[in-house]
């Protein structure tokens, strides 16, 4: 690989696959390394580095598609992957929405978007990193033992060519640091965490500031006692907020909408929140922990919004299931060098309201600040949505007691259209909300 440009590679590889009778092509190369390290109570428990270079080759005969994955660049290997490739093609159904992309469709363009940090870390940066988070921690009054921290970094280059005449590739990078700790007192454990993530090094949080934030959270949570079910205001911190936003990416992505299958599928161009609520999704954010210059079919990228002001304004589509809607793709397609592609968002954010997160409980009489979930009680098909939870009484606008070993219910449509986003955004997942109000939730508890 040190002699070949990955570009050159590919369109040799997929020229020589049209010749031994496909119709079209693409192929998809992905050279990943990654270092991590874990340690717990103050002592490393792991260290690991991984090296790898994984090509797919995806082939079309007629409406016939398949997909074949080797680790063997050598030309035996590339000769194996594309007999077993067409091989496959020739023997499955047609589909009739499989094709690539037209080329007026094609990213044939893009900024630099500043993905790769070349520096790469050493083990010992990442020892030291998660020592001084987890030793943060455990220096907190209150904390009794450590579930571990753990410091990571990967670097990822992607090259992808097809037969329709695109050709890219760009490089990416990750940094990682995580810990979690338990806080004990008479009797009683809790467990809570934080953590940092970021393209570049240099825009990782300070370690002890993490590891600090985990502590406290942590001992906040002792002495938590349920409490009276009843219907109230249910406040979600940021860290939770975001799910909120994968819930409504999964109910309009395309799939899910061409088969019927979501309870957003009669909702497009429907107002399903408040006006005040705007939700973006931007694969172009300069550093942004899920940009990508083009998607997974090489199709052009662009910041949309997937609700403006309240309206639901398009679904999240790939090739085929716009094809299965009769639209057009949105850019969404993802993939791996042995799948096939398939819609999800890149750097999806809400945009912050104008109140800050005490002004957005301040006529809050009684309530519950969230700050854990538990299950996956959330149907797609009706959106119904019922969770456990943890977190904090709400009363007469303060943040009080802890709770926790509770439930929280309602329907998503229902929660959407009484959203209130505050002020507090920050990009921290990828996918990133404020602190959110959702009136009229139940609170079961005793």
């Amino acid at each position: 690989m040190a002699e070949t440009d990955p570009r050159n590679l590919l369109s040799e590889l997929i020229a020589r696959t049209t010749a031994a009778g496909a119709d079209a092509a693409d192929a998809m190369l992905v050279e990943s390394t990654s270092l991590s390290l874990s340690q717990r109570l103050r002592q490393p428990e792991r260290l690991e580095r991984s090296e790898s270079t994984d090509l797919g080759l995806r082939v079309f005969i007629g409406h016939r598609m398949a997909i074949a994955s080797t680790a063997d660049l050598r030309p035996s290997g590339l000769d194996e992957l594309v007999e077993r490739a067409l091989a496959m093609a020739r023997a499955v159904p047609e589909d009739p929405y499989c094709g690539l992309a037209p080329p007026e469709m094609l990213a044939t363009d893009w900024p630099d978007l500043d993905l790769f940090d070349p520096g790469e870390p050493s083990a010992d940066t990442l020892v030291a990193r998660a020592r001084k988070a987890e030793g943060a921690a455990l220096d907190m009054p209150g904390i009794t033992n450590s579930d571990g921290a753990e410091a990571g970094w990967s670097r990822m280059q992607v090259t992808l060519a097809a037969t329709n005449g695109f050709v890219g590739r760009y490089g990416r990078t990750a940094n990682q640091l995580s810990v979690a700790v338990i806080a004990g007192e008479s009797g009683q454990m809790e467990v809570d965490y934080d953590f940092t993530a970021a393209v570049h090094e240099a825009d990782l949080e300070d370690a002890e500031i993490v590891g600090r934030r985990a502590g406290e959270r942590a001992v906040r949570r002792l002495g938590g006692r349920k409490i009276a079910t009843a219907r109230m205001p249910v406040v979600f911190d940021p860290r939770l907020s975001n799910s909120l936003l994968r819930h409504l990416a999964g109910a309009i992505s395309g799939p899910a909408i061409a088969r019927g299958t979501s309870f957003l599928k009669t909702k497009l161009e429907s107002a399903i929140f408040a006006p005040a609520v705007t939700i973006i999704d931007e694969p172009r954010l300069p550093r942004g922990l899920r940009s990508r210059p083009f998607d997974g079919e090489g199709v052009a990228s662009h910041r949309q919004p997937v609700v403006a002001e309240g309206t639901l304004t398009r679904w999240l589509l790939d090739l085929r299931s716009a094809r299965q809607l009769g639209l057009a793709s949105t850019g969404h397609a993802t993939r791996g060098p042995g799948s096939p592609p398939s819609p999800a968002p890149s750097n999806l954010f809400m945009e912050p309201g104008p109140q800050s997160p005490q002004e957005l409980i301040a006529d809050i009489d009684t309530g519950f600040y969230v700050t854990a979930l538990m299950g996956m009680g959330v149907n797609q098909v009706t959106g119904d949505y019922s969770r456990g939870a943890s977190g904090f009484r709400i009363e007469n606008g303060e943040i009080g007691p802890p709770v926790n070993e509770v439930t929280i219910a309602g329907n998503l449509l229902d929660m959407f259209r009484t959203l209130v986003a505050a002020n507090d955004l920050v990009f921290k997942t990828g996918i990133d909300a404020p602190t959110v109000r959702i009136d009229g939730m139940t609170v079961a508890g005793t």
